[in-house]
């Protein structure tokens, strides 16, 4: 275990390297600049269209609203809870500043997935609509680029049982035993049982639960969290300053925290920024490709408020909670040190609110992406592919509740970045495409 921990590690130190970062930030950089900033300066008009996305426009499998919903579903996750937390315990309070910066370009790039999507998408045997890089690299880019979404669909099945399976599991799991004294086993069983009861529904029944799921758990987060800022909102501004000042100085050790560089700070904010928001892995188009759209760039601009609710919103409620109360210097980790900060500005109710807002989270970014997962399974080996794979995303889950936390997170960060290569490559290379779409497409109409 030691040796493949090792390995993982090596590889880890390439992949999320200067060049992966650069590419990242780089990507979104040059697609915001492209489209003029339009996900910036249209936000209002993206959340117009998700109002009157909650019914059908046009040709698809489930709404405009519910396809959002069934991607926050897979992005609003352990990202936001335990993610950031680590982000902040390896990087200080400057990580959050990163995640900011990564989740401002990354709506141009989440825009651009999805415009992308719904464009090049097609209809499998069964009548279904699918679509995400893998299909936008075999009809955008044609025959020799082939094997570039042969790649993605290969990591991105192999990525869901990281980043979208074990990991999620393994925080609750965690969280209920530390908080409630509940065997891992257990969780995992009872994890298992709940996954596979919606999962075999298909999209639609995952479409269902997350419509009414999303909604009441990402609001009721934030609720609990703006309590706690409004009770330390005298610490605010000192917060705010330690976020800017620590992104780009280094941070010294200082009670439980160990001190950080500011390549630490860049590296974990990125890194977790990406896990949270999930722009540029391409896992977000795969879901909005089944909306009942008749127009790529509508979906689009309700696909880039996906990053916009998940990390300008409910990251930064986390981070701000556990800079406010000083619980990033306790030497907790994880979605413990989320916990610490929230009990610390609620005594004996705000661990619970974070036990139940991790399960929820996890529950729905497992349901979300084992749709991204048995699409690729399927994009590589048909429909028949998809029972088998949804049999051993189940069993993963009871798995992964009782698996080592930094291995996952080590392996979940690794298989992020080889899923993101394929898709950074496609969205810049089809870039024309979004800004020939987006500029002939008429906005206030």
């Amino acid at each position: 275990m030691e040796l493949l921990n090792d390995l993982i590690g090596q590889i880890n130190s390439i992949v999320w390297g200067p060049l992966m970062l650069v590419l990242i930030l780089g990507t979104g950089l040059y697609l915001t600049s492209g489209l003029r900033a339009l996900p910036l300066r249209h936000i209002g008009y993206g959340f117009r269209m998700l109002w009157g996305g909650r019914k059908s426009q046009g040709d698809g499998d489930i709404t405009p609203f519910d396809s959002l919903m069934t991607s926050l579903s897979a992005t609003v996750g352990t990202g936001n809870i335990a993610g950031v937390a680590t982000a902040i315990f390896l990087g200080g309070p400057g990580a959050l500043f990163w995640m900011w910066c990564t989740a401002l370009v990354g709506m141009a790039t989440k825009y651009a997935e999805a415009v992308l999507a719904v464009h090049y998408r097609e209809k499998d045997a069964a009548g279904n609509h699918i679509g995400g890089p893998m299909f936008y690299i075999k009809n955008g880019l044609g025959s020799k680029w082939a094997w570039l979404g042969t790649a993605f669909a290969i990591f991105g099945a192999i990525a869901g049982f990281g980043i979208g399976n074990t990991i999620q599991a393994n925080s609750v799991a965690d969280a209920l035993d530390s908080k409630l004294g509940i065997e891992p086993m257990i969780t995992g069983i009872v994890m298992a049982i709940a996954v596979g009861l919606v999962l075999f529904g298909g999209i639609k029944r995952i479409a269902k639960v997350a419509h009414r799921l999303v909604p009441f758990m990402a609001i009721a987060y934030v609720v609990a969290g703006l309590i706690v800022i409004l009770m330390n909102i005298a610490e605010l501004p000192a917060a705010i300053g330690m976020i800017v000042e620590y992104a780009f100085t280094p941070v010294a050790a200082t009670g439980g925290f160990a001190g950080a560089a500011v390549w630490a700070a860049i590296r974990f904010g990125v890194a977790r920024g990406i896990f949270s928001n999930e722009a540029g892995l391409g896992s977000a188009p795969i879901a909005h490709a089944a909306a009942q759209t008749d127009n790529p760039v509508r979906q689009g601009t309700i696909a880039m408020l996906g990053t916009f609710i998940d990390t300008l919103i409910i990251c930064s409620i986390t981070g701000l909670v556990i800079i406010m109360t000083g619980a990033w210097t306790s030497g907790e980790n994880g979605a413990s040190l989320t916990s610490h900060a929230f009990e610390l500005a609620l005594p004996g109710v705000g661990g619970y609110i974070v036990t139940l807002g991790l399960a929820l989270f996890a529950f729905t970014t497992i349901l979300g992406w084992s749709y991204y997962g048995e699409k690729c399974v399927e994009y590589l080996f048909g429909l028949k592919a998809i029972t088998p794979y949804r049999l051993l995303w189940v069993l993963a889950v009871f798995i992964g509740a009782d698996l080592e936390l930094n291995f996952i997170w080590l392996v979940a960060d690794t298989l992020n970045a080889m899923m993101a290569l394929p898709n950074l490559i496609a969205l810049l290379l089809l870039s024309p495409v979004v800004f020939k779409l987006s500029r002939e497409y008429v906005f206030n109409k």
